[in-house]
């Protein structure tokens, strides 16, 4: 049986659109044969009684070649008969914006709005209800001003919505009659989106830190930890902002590695040797495979050999910096530290920025641009939670991170902060002696009491203190490094000129008794043009804690991992 064919075009036979064609050409109860005789009228079709056969109950008509002129095209509709088009993303309206600007609402007196949120208190008035809800944008509540006509009061009145329930509601922006703020809402409906049980711990009675850290999960809405994630996304915010703007590429570092940067062997190693998921607590230790030797045969385990979390990404940042100039990495880090201090932490953040063609001087000065910057866009852009803090956590932050914006930074070698420490009229608890590493309180009392609150960068490091990565200097005995001193904290960033000569670097390995094998990739770097390079690093938890007066660096991250700590 010959097939007919339009010459400018030609259409195949495609499943799922029968349907189209019987829309067309009805035939009452069509059999295969039926069908291939109908749709052999048209002249565009190729069809065989196989094809016709194989395909009534689904086909369609779809054109191969475009026709120029007289051809027919059949397009396929599908979308148009089984879906429908995703909707266009809008914005919530949230109440930061509703209280925002100078006028703090008052250019929004008479608007109709919705918003949604959390109740933080509600309390009944004569005939008024008074309902303050918060979703997490700012500091403040929105307060909801409610008479018993409005739609859903009988949801407030019959006790369903509680401190905690999440609600949405409707109504008209008022100015306020009270003083705390200058706009409420007059609520015309409320809708009772999510019931809260009565025993929900986050009342407006005040509660201890160390409370809530055995509530992580809900912690965030209280106002302290509310404020801190604000201003940590903040900051996160202007670190990308910073290196952005500052022609640096962003380079995402491993989590697992077989390096360990800074050889302190402080780290969490990662294995498949113990069975996963709930058989790991019920594992033999004879279950482990060894060697005849009787030590862990590393070979069988899932890298073939040990691996760990990482405590840096600077290594591997190095590599790209050698290629792409500036470059800065940000993500988690670990460390084994079994220390269960306010200033620990075994999971936390690390910025790590990396300059090729920059020597230590170019390092400090872009470790004082970068601090300054953050500060001044948190003071700018938090000012709301920043004066929060001001009252409630560090009497005088705002001032003090003012003068880090504003002050000039001030250098000095470690060995004049010695000789600093030991003619100080004060008594340490930790030994001075050149050589030792400073303390935090040696740094707090450079930076807060010898230089006035002044942030103070120390450099040229013994080098018997610090990593094998580090340059050496001239005199052999100290290596350019630098660790950056502000008041409250003490060192918060810490870094370098990195060694670029290979023959150094090696004989520094090999004094340290470190495997050069493990190292090879990074010894390479030194062989296939080499850079004079630069890189300081800085713990994205201590830098939040300085902006924010937190004294205790597990309020600073959402979920803390320390030494017998690892919940939510």
């Amino acid at each position: 049986m010959a097939a007919a064919f339009l010459p400018a075009t030609s259409l195949r036979l495609t499943p799922f659109s029968t349907l189209r064609f019987l829309s067309f050409f009805p035939i009452s109860n069509p059999s295969p044969y039926s069908l291939h005789r109908s749709l052999r009228r048209l002249p565009l079709l190729q069809v065989s009684p196989a094809n016709a056969r194989r395909r009534c109950c689904f086909c369609t008509a779809t054109s191969q070649s475009p026709s120029s002129g007289d051809g027919v095209k059949v397009e396929n509709n599908h979308e148009h008969r089984f879906g429908s088009k995703v909707g266009e993303f809008r914005k919530k309206l949230r109440i930061a914006e509703v209280k925002g600007g100078g006028d703090e609402g008052l250019g929004r007196v008479g608007q109709s709005l919705s918003v949604t949120g959390w109740v933080r208190t509600l309390r009944s008035q004569s005939s008024v209800t008074f309902i303050e809800i918060n979703d997490g944008s700012c500091l403040s509540n929105l307060q909801c001003v409610m008479n018993p006509d409005a739609e859903g009061y009988d949801q407030v009145e019959g006790g369903s919505v509680l401190t905690g329930a999440s609600v949405s509601v409707q109504g008209t922006i008022v100015a306020s009659q009270g003083t705390k703020q200058k706009v409420e809402l007059k609520v015309h409906k409320i809708i009772l989106v999510g019931k809260c049980d009565s025993s929900y711990p986050i009342q407006k009675k005040r509660v201890s830190r160390e409370f809530l850290r055995t509530k992580s999960h809900l912690r965030p809405r209280t106002n302290t930890f509310g404020a801190v994630a604000r201003v940590r996304n903040t900051l996160a915010y202007a670190t990308h902002k910073f290196f952005q703007e500052s022609g640096f590429v962003w380079v995402a570092s491993p989590i697992i590695t077989a390096s360990d940067c800074e050889g302190a062997g402080e780290q969490f190693c990662v294995t498949t040797l113990i069975p996963s998921s709930h058989e790991t607590a019920d594992t033999s230790i004879d279950a482990i495979p060894k060697t005849k030797g009787g030590l862990v045969d590393w070979s069988q385990d899932f890298f073939g050999k040990p691996a760990f979390l990482t405590v840096s990404g600077q290594l591997n940042g190095e590599t790209y910096a050698t290629a792409l100039s500036d470059i800065y990495t940000f993500g988690p880090t670990f460390r084994a530290e079994n220390s269960n201090t306010s200033r620990h932490l075994a999971e936390f953040w690390m910025i790590e920025p990396e300059l090729a063609f920059a020597d230590l001087d170019d390092d400090m000065a872009c470790a004082t641009a970068y601090l300054q910057y953050v500060v001044k866009y948190v003071l700018e852009n938090c000012k709301e939670d920043m004066e929060f803090f001001d009252t409630w956590i560090e009497k005088g932050i705002i001032h003090r991170l003012s003068d880090v914006v504003e002050k000039e930074f001030l250098q000095l070698s470690y060995t004049d902060a010695i000789e600093l420490l030991l003619k100080a009229n004060k008594k340490f608890d930790f030994p001075v002696k050149w050589g030792l590493d400073l303390q935090s309180e040696h740094e707090r009392y450079i930076t807060e009491e010898a230089f006035g609150g002044r942030p103070v960068i120390i450099r040229d490091y013994p080098k018997e203190i610090k990593a094998f990565y580090m340059r050496e200097n001239d005199d052999g005995k100290t290596v350019a490094a630098m660790d950056m001193l502000v008041p409250r904290i003490g060192e918060l960033i810490g870094g370098s000129q990195r060694e670029e000569r290979l023959e150094v670097l090696e004989a520094r390995l090999d004094e340290l008794k470190l495997d050069k094998e493990s190292y090879w990739w990074y010894l390479d770097l030194r062989r296939y043009g080499s850079v004079p390079h630069a890189g300081f690093g800085l713990g994205f938890e201590r830098l939040v804690q300085f902006a924010t007066g937190i004294d205790n660096i597990r309020d600073v991250i959402p979920f803390p991992r320390s030494p017998g700590s690892a919940d939510f």
